[in-house]
């Protein structure tokens, strides 16, 4: 293994599934959404083109089924332009050394979270005393020590474009991480959350393994600052997104996505922010 790129030493395998693990759908001609056991990865860019970019990398362990996945809609001899990541959270860069390893591609991310993916900076330790089921209660098994990529990573342009994803733009939607972003594309109002905000709740298990839809905030146990998250979805709600792509969940379109959007705004401090935690300031209620 390339010595410049390492995983912190809690990186492990975690067995949390659900049953969209393996499944992948056709959001739109150039947007394939796929779930790795309980996250999501997308594949942004048109297969008669044959270029692309790999939005997230998956949990531990998954670099195998992500190839399979790229070779399968792009074809077995074509492989991304970049990683462009949304945060480094272990569920989203799990297989990314694995990942560029086998295809000698950069990495992109926001400043901000440059220290915790070159070896620099933990991330705040998950909260397993949040408000919350049993997601929440397993998290301190969830790793979040800094994975090092070395020169591998690149910040993300400051004038918002991102490299090799045409037509869309960064936003920067901190609170569940510092760096976090959120990819818009103007032209069909295409939203690429991350975490921002989810469709599922994903501090209960038995929802997570259900996939029951339901519109929330950021996961609360890795959540560190919640007026800042709330600010975050404000701004994405204002884009007035037609369809959203979020890091966990089923993808949401139409109605149900605006309503439920204007829903969680409103009632973010009820729905999302919990009723005790670590992390939870007492003045947001």
């Amino acid at each position: 293994m390339d010595k410049e790129m390492s995983y912190g030493s809690d990186y492990r395998f975690i067995p949390a599934t659900s049953i969209g693990s393996g499944v992948g759908m056709n959001v739109l001609a150039d947007l394939y959404c796929h779930t790795i056991q309980i996250v999501n990865i997308c594949l942004v860019g048109n297969p008669d083109t044959k270029e692309f970019v790999l939005v997230d990398a998956g949990m531990p362990g998954s670099a195998d089924e992500i190839i399979s996945v790229t070779e399968e809609r792009f074809g077995t001899h074509c492989h991304p332009k970049a990683i462009i990541l949304t945060h480094g959270h272990f569920d989203h860069v799990g297989a990314i050394i694995e990942l560029v390893e086998h295809w000698q591609i950069p990495v992109y991310a926001h400043e901000l979270e440059l220290p915790f993916l070159t070896g620099e900076k933990s991330y705040p330790e998950p909260d397993s005393t949040v408000e919350g089921g049993m997601v929440a209660k397993m998290s301190p098994l969830f790793p979040n020590e800094p994975i090092n990529l070395g020169n591998h990573v690149n910040q993300l342009p400051h004038d918002g474009s991102i490299p090799h994803m045409p037509g869309y733009k960064w936003i920067h939607t901190p609170g569940h991480s510092p760096g976090h972003v959120s990819f818009f594309r103007e032209e069909d109002s295409a939203l690429i959350v991350g975490d921002a905000f989810v469709t599922v709740k994903q501090d209960s298990l038995y929802k997570v393994l259900t996939q029951q839809q339901e519109m929330n905030g950021p996961p609360r146990y890795l959540t560190t600052d919640w007026q800042t998250a709330w600010e975050s979805v404000k701004k994405l709600e204002a884009l007035n997104p037609a369809v959203a792509v979020t890091g966990h969940g089923l993808p949401i379109s139409g109605e149900p996505l605006t309503t439920g959007l204007r829903k969680l705004v409103n009632e973010f401090e009820w729905i999302a922010i919990p009723d005790y935690g670590k992390y939870v300031d007492g003045n947001l209620h």
